[in-house]
């Protein structure tokens, strides 16, 4: 009886160290596959905030043509006025 006891817990033991050295294998390659997300999602939002960098340079540069444009319409209205108030 002790013989198949033994038995039992060589075998249990065995199989929970194989076990366990599979899950050391799986959470380094865990570890491997989170560092890769990481360094991909780096990149990423890097080129994001160029885009976001990009746009905003090209709204200012919209904005301030559009404030040219505005000033040039209200002057020309203000001189609109002046050549109809004339007649």
């Amino acid at each position: 009886m002790d013989d198949k006891a033994f038995e039992l817990l060589s075998k249990m033991y065995s199989e929970f160290s194989s076990r366990f050295n599979d899950m050391g294998k799986d959470i380094k390659d865990l570890k491997n596959d989170v560092v890769r997300l990481e360094n991909k999602l780096d990149n990423n939002s890097k080129a994001m905030f160029d885009g976001y960098k990009q746009t905003f340079e090209k709204l200012e540069v919209v904005e301030r043509k559009f404030d040219e444009l505005y000033q040039k319409v209200e002057k020309q209205d203000v001189e609109i006025k002046v050549i109809k108030g004339a007649k």
